[in-house]
């Protein structure tokens, strides 16, 4: 028998879903564009992906105090706070860019920054008013939002990169516009403030004891691999292939593959959680990862390319939203605040230390692309061990006794 779905979850997931497409789409933007930029704009070349790193690190930054903002005034609340900085971020950046003014392209990158950490409770407000049947599947729909947003960044690239006299302005203004459309879109949404409990006679767990919680551990470890493996490679990418001889668009197409590879999948990935509980689906995305691994060290060939990032994106998405499942059943909802914003800022700090680290291994550690972009891929194999004995260990973890 199918679970019943009320009228406002499939609002609520449609809402967040075209959220995601539009607003979601300056995401691919800015991560094409900004290492080719940082690189106009930087005097060392090695801080070429310094501006995505500035994204990634006020995605982190920015989780602790937005999820309190959305625990207390509301998700709506907290998107349009995004979605206010994702308009800065836009205006600032093409400024910078008129201006060549390399410090002032890292601030606009942190305002960007603010909208990314926004854009990563959209997978948690799917949750908020879904049914426990419903949870992994609308979860999965909000993040499969992202195949538009994966045609529509990239193409936008192509349209905007030089349609102004300086290389990139036109990506930025687009970007602004695409935060306006953000900001209608969360008003049609229908989540209420979570209601704290009067007579709960338990105190709340400190950030100690909830990291001291084997599941929540375990799915911050994984979310926290996936994702930073997932920049990593994928910071890299425009600077490897441009690197390579091949053209700016050619670089776009490949970050567009990469990312339908991200949210395509999405659209059943809800159902094989379902089915097959989320602890093996992001099994199986962690070895997607390795996989995709082996193909960036086997050539820099554009099927190599293509392939390696490709299969990034599944395996990103398996680990990521499977990590996702396994943190929203493993909290009680008046710790939603605490808990969410705890494991965005480990995971998007965890991916900030990635950008950093994509720009020094790619253009630092070696005296060619190729030996740079297999410092990247060779990156990955410790972290995958790490997440991969995460889940062993919750798999055979002798629980304590009541």
């Amino acid at each position: 028998m199918l679970p019943f779905i009320s009228n406002r979850q499939k609002r609520n997931v449609a809402v967040l879903v075209l959220a995601q497409a539009t607003a979601g789409a300056q995401l691919p933007m800015v991560f094409t564009v900004g290492g080719l930029a940082g690189q106009s704009l930087a005097s060392n070349v090695c801080w070429a992906t310094l501006p995505i790193s500035l994204i990634v690190f006020g995605s982190m930054t920015t989780a602790p105090w937005l999820s309190q903002v959305m625990q207390k005034f509301g998700r709506v609340a907290g998107f349009i706070v995004g979605a206010t900085a994702g308009c800065m971020g836009g205006l600032l950046g093409a400024y910078a860019l008129y201006l060549s003014s390399f410090p002032l392209f890292l601030v606009a990158s942190y305002c960007t920054g603010i909208y990314m950490s926004a854009n990563g409770f959209l997978r948690f407000a799917a949750a908020d008013t879904a049914s426990e049947a419903f949870r992994p599947k609308a979860i999965s729909y909000v993040m499969a939002g992202g195949l538009a947003a994966a045609i529509v960044g990239p193409q936008l690239v192509k349209l905007t990169a030089q349609a102004y006299v300086v290389p990139f302005v036109g990506t930025y203004i687009a970007a602004i516009a695409l935060n306006i459309i953000g900001v209608f879109l969360f008003l049609l949404l229908d989540i209420p403030v979570p209601v704290r409990k009067q007579t709960n006679p338990k105190p709340p767990r400190s950030y100690r004891e909830l990291l001291a919680t084997p599941e929540i551990v375990v799915s911050i470890v994984c979310a926290m691999v996936s994702y930073a493996l997932m920049n990593l490679t994928m910071t890299a990418t425009p600077l490897a292939v441009v690197g390579c001889g091949f053209s700016e668009n050619r670089a776009a197409d490949v970050v567009s593959a990469h990312v339908l590879a991200m949210f395509a999948p999405s659209f059943f990935t809800g159902h094989l959680i379902a089915r097959f509980g989320a602890r093996r689906i992001v099994a199986v995305g962690l070895a997607l990862l390795a996989t995709s691994g082996s193909l960036g060290l086997s050539g820099i060939e554009l099927y190599n390319f293509f392939g390696a990032l490709v299969l990034l994106g599944i395996g990103w998405n398996f680990g990521f939203i499977g990590a996702t499942a396994m943190l929203v059943d493993a909290h009680a909802p008046e710790e939603r605040g605490r808990v969410q914003g705890l494991n965005d800022m480990i995971v998007f700090g965890c991916v900030t230390v990635a950008s950093i680290a994509s720009g020094t291994l790619m253009n630092c550690a070696g005296g060619t692309v190729q030996e740079g972009w297999t410092s990247v891929n060779l990156a990955m194999v410790p972290f995958l061990l790490l997440a991969g004995c995460a889940l062993l260990w919750l798999r055979f973890r002798r629980p304590k006794p009541v």
